[in-house]
């Protein structure tokens, strides 16, 4: 059986594309995902036809996914719509494509949740096991940004951080849904949803959608575009504290170290190598716990690490160079990837990291998942 750090570089994104991201109503899941996809083959210079893999995730029925594509692929996989899906379905298609299940592999996620109003908590999210009414997913942050405050001293003005950064950098991506500037005093003026986090804290719901093409790296060579090599990932879930949705009192610190290191070691590359940082910020408060969870900086200390400008463009961590969750959109991970490979390609303009070549991807959630790009 072969060790699964042997797929270090052997598996390379070649083809992105999204939509515009907004509210769509005329538009279907399934027309949005056939944007995303054209741009994508576009993208990579493949012809449709050589697309013999196909991941759906929050796709509503992937069999109308393939047939509105024109679609038969020999390999199919269908996922559900939750965040860290999208670390997860990059490795399933690698190892799709290893083992020769398929050969070009789109994966396509779409969202209509702001033209539908769909409810990301209270009762369309309630089910049997949700103590004290606790459905909402940013109820679970709030409780986990409080514990952190009283366990390290962390305050609202260091939280504060994170989101006027990742703004900041929005405003250098002409496609990003916000583009109003913001500052640490309209942060903690901002209405308050849960305490202690408020409007600003929150990510941006809106219709959208991406596609990735996946092939091998020998294959990649002929296409369209330079490849981005996968070159180390890591997983781990973290059950037996998380059965309450979306909440952990550790902050899944152990998961995240461990899928961290898993990444950082199949790649052979250290935090000083990592040249931009794309990280899961549904919620503000998840991008300082993983910092402090992957090692960028020590635990407790994230709240200082982040202040002065860390996570700017221009900054020592460039983190979610395209306005992330919290201010471009909210494709649950799916465009933070894309933004990744656009990134290692040197196609991001105003917002573009100078001499990029390793970018860190990472989901923290209960099913933790770290995956480490590099220019091909």
């Amino acid at each position: 059986m072969n060790d699964i750090k042997s797929l270090k570089n052997r598996i390379a994104v070649v083809g992105v594309g999204n939509t515009r991201y907004g509210s769509f109503p005329d538009v279907s899941d399934y027309g949005l995902g056939a944007q995303a996809f054209k741009a994508a083959i576009a993208d990579c210079g493949l012809d449709k036809n050589q697309i013999d893999g196909l991941v759906c995730c929050r796709v509503p029925y992937y069999a109308r996914m393939g047939e509105v594509l024109g679609l038969n692929p020999a390999w199919t996989i269908a996922l559900p719509g939750h965040g860290r899906m999208s670390g997860m379905s990059i490795i399933e298609a690698m190892l799709a494509l290893e083992t020769g299940a398929a050969k070009y592999v789109a994966l396509i996620y779409t969202n209509i949740g702001r033209s539908r109003r769909m409810s990301y908590g209270g009762e369309d999210s309630a089910s049997i096991w949700d103590p004290w009414g606790f459905t909402s997913p940013g109820a679970a942050h709030a409780l986990m940004f409080r514990m952190h405050m009283e366990r390290y001293g962390t305050t609202t003005r260091q939280l504060a951080e994170v989101s006027v950064a990742i703004r900041g950098n929005a405003m250098l991506n002409p496609d990003a849904v916000m583009k109003k500037p913001i500052t640490i005093d309209d942060h903690e003026a901002a209405r308050r949803i849960v305490e202690p986090l408020g409007l600003l804290d929150y990510c941006l719901v809106n219709d959208g959608a991406v596609c990735m093409i996946m092939t091998t790296a020998d294959r990649a060579r002929d296409l369209a575009k330079p490849p981005v090599l996968i070159s180390g990932f890591g997983a781990r879930d973290g059950f037996e504290r998380s059965s309450i949705s979306n909440f952990d009192a550790d902050f899944w610190f152990s998961e995240v170290r461990e899928a961290g290191t898993q990444a950082f070691q199949m790649a052979g590359v250290g935090h000083d190598d990592v040249d931009a940082f794309m990280c899961y910020d549904n919620f503000s408060p998840t991008v300082l716990f993983s910092l402090e969870g992957l090692g960028y900086c020590e635990r407790g200390e994230s709240g200082a690490f982040v202040e002065g400008g860390t996570l700017g463009v221009h900054g020592r961590l460039p983190t979610n160079t395209d306005g992330g969750h919290l201010s471009n959109s909210y494709m649950q991970g799916w465009a933070l990837n894309i933004e990744a490979v656009r990134q290692l390609r040197g196609e991001c303009g105003a917002r573009q990291v100078p001499d990029c070549e390793v970018v860190h991807y990472v989901a923290a959630t209960p099913c933790t998942r770290s995956i480490i790009y590099t220019k091909g």
